[in-house]
C-alpha cells in the first residue's frame, strides 16, 4: 500500500507564493518519477511539473520561470515552489508518482489534492 499526502495549499494574493509538499509512504522499493497536476473548475487535469529519479524536469509553459519542482529522495518527498502566482493558477493541485513496490512492479499513484486559490 502506497500513500501520497499533500500539504501547503491555501489562499494567496496575486503575486504571492506558496510551497506544496507531497510525501510518499508505504511499501516503496523506489520512486521513478514524481510530479504535480492541477485541475481548475470546468477544465481538464493538466500536468504542471514533473521530475524523474535521473534529475530531468518538465514544466508546463504556463508556469515556466515561476514554479520550481524539487525532490528529497531520502524523504520520498516532492515540492512545488510557486512564485508570482496568478488568478489563473487557481485549481486543485494533485501529486502524482510512479513508484516501484518491488523490483519489477511499478504503479502510478495520486494524492488526494490540495486547493490553491489565488485571489485578492
Amino acid at each position: 500500500q502506497v500513500q501520497l499526502v499533500e500539504s501547503g495549499g491555501g489562499l494567496v494574493q496575486p503575486g504571492g507564493s506558496l510551497r506544496l509538499s507531497c510525501a510518499a509512504s508505504g511499501s516503496i522499493f523506489s520512486i521513478y518519477a514524481m510530479g504535480w497536476y492541477r485541475q481548475a473548475p470546468g477544465k481538464q487535469r493538466e500536468l504542471v511539473a514533473h521530475t524523474t529519479s535521473g534529475g530531468s524536469t518538465y514544466y508546463a509553459d504556463s508556469v515556466k520561470g515561476r514554479f520550481t519542482i524539487s525532490r528529497d529522495n531520502a524523504e520520498n518527498t516532492v515540492y512545488l515552489q510557486m512564485n508570482s502566482l496568478k488568478p489563473e493558477d487557481t485549481a486543485v493541485y494533485y501529486c502524482n508518482a510512479d513508484i516501484f513496490t518491488a523490483w519489477t512492479i511499478r504503479n502510478n499513484y495520486w494524492g488526494q489534492g490540495t486547493q490553491v486559490t489565488v485571489s485578492s
